[in-house]
């Protein structure tokens, strides 16, 4: 557990105190800065402004400690929070936390070592309703009452990080999208028993905004989840789908003719993608080339066919030649065809002019 170390504290403060000393002045209104003589003389704004600063988590914790004035502005003031830090005890810690940071909207609760349980996020959930990204990954010993109390306590998540929480199941995941309808950005790698079909078909009718998808690993996904998700979420950007074993080129036929904004797919050991799945990619860019539509800055830059072995160098180079902002060479790299001794032959537009290589090296407009 962190506690308050005053002699801490008044080391932090000595410091702070030696370091602005150069720096002091007169006050915006012209008088001379007042005299502090010690931390507990700082103004509240001052505080919240100083721990912005210092970017230690751990600081922001000791000072909600020190006395009910610091702790209320703390309160309302802290809107991001990271336990990452904590090797130990952080289901207690964020248990006596939650009530003080009711206004928090970016909390991280990521995991070497799994210590979060259950208790902890419904006190989140009972707390922080204006939360919008949460990252719980690695979060071995969750069970669907996480899920069902985040449902209910933060139902403006844009982002949710659950990868590697094995224990949810799709009904659960459903039940969130039901309530958390703003979702932008969901992490399910991992998640086997959480990310089926149903799951993605829910996912599909209810959270509309989706940009961003982790599937990977998830092999119980079929084309029936992914397809679903190409109708509903017309706006997905990145869709990751290493390790999904089942799917077809169904499922990158209708990401390509349903998703005009997808900058970056991963199909890492889909085994079963051939080259249809290759030629509708490339042939995307001719169907979404509208008016003002730029390949580079609208076209897929990352696409990771590693292991999909059945594709043959005519139909990758087509996509390469469809889509600028996709590179083979050292630079960039963002085409990864790796385990494909077949594709070796495949090149970007820098393998034949290597100018364009420094200049792809400039903006990277992956998402």
């Amino acid at each position: 557990m962190v506690s308050a170390r005053p002699g801490e504290l008044d080391a932090w403060f000595k410091s702070l105190m030696v370091s602005s000393s150069s720096q002091r002045g007169q006050s915006e209104s012209g008088g001379p800065l007042p005299t502090l003589s010690g931390w507990k003389d700082l103004p509240v704004e001052l505080l919240l402004r100083i721990l912005s600063t210092v970017g230690d988590d751990r600081m922001v914790i000791v000072a909600s400690g020190v006395c009910t004035g610091w702790r209320d502005a703390l309160g309302w003031g802290v809107t991001r929070l990271s336990l990452s830090w904590c090797k130990q005890n952080m289901n207690s810690l964020m248990i006596s936390l939650a009530h003080k940071f009711t206004k928090l909207q970016v909390l991280t609760l990521r995991q070497n070592n799994p210590q979060l349980e259950d208790s902890a996020v419904e006190a989140v959930a009972n707390y922080c309703h204006d939360l919008r990204e949460l990252d719980l990954s690695r979060s071995f010993r969750l069970s669907d009452r996480s899920l069902y109390a985040l449902a209910h306590g933060c139902p403006r998540l844009t982002r949710l990080n659950i990868s590697g929480c094995s224990n949810f199941i799709d009904t659960a995941l459903t039940y969130l999208t039901c309530r958390c309808k703003n979702l932008k950005c969901l992490n399910l790698c991992g998640c086997v028993k959480a990310a089926s079909d149903r799951a993605l078909q829910a996912i599909a009718q209810n959270c509309g905004q989706l940009q961003s998808l982790n599937l990977g690993w998830c092999d119980e996904v079929t084309d029936k989840g992914v397809t679903s998700l190409a109708t509903g979420c017309p706006d997905l950007r990145a869709v990751d789908l290493c390790g999904c074993v089942l799917i077809t080129d169904e499922s990158v036929v209708a990401l390509a003719n349903g998703c005009p904004h997808l900058r970056s797919l991963g199909l890492y050991f889909c085994q079963n993608i051939t080259d249809r799945a290759m030629y509708s990619l490339a042939n995307s860019r001719v169907k979404s080339k509208r008016g003002r539509w730029d390949a580079v800055k609208d076209g897929l830059a990352n696409l990771n066919i590693s292991q999909c072995t059945a594709l043959t160098p005519p139909a990758v180079q087509a996509v390469c030649d469809s889509f600028p902002a996709l590179h083979t060479c050292p630079e960039r790299h963002s085409l990864i065809i790796s385990g494909c001794l077949s594709l070796t032959s495949v090149h970007c537009a820098c393998a034949l002019h290597p100018h364009r290589a420094g200049r792809a090296l400039m903006p990277n407009h992956a998402y």
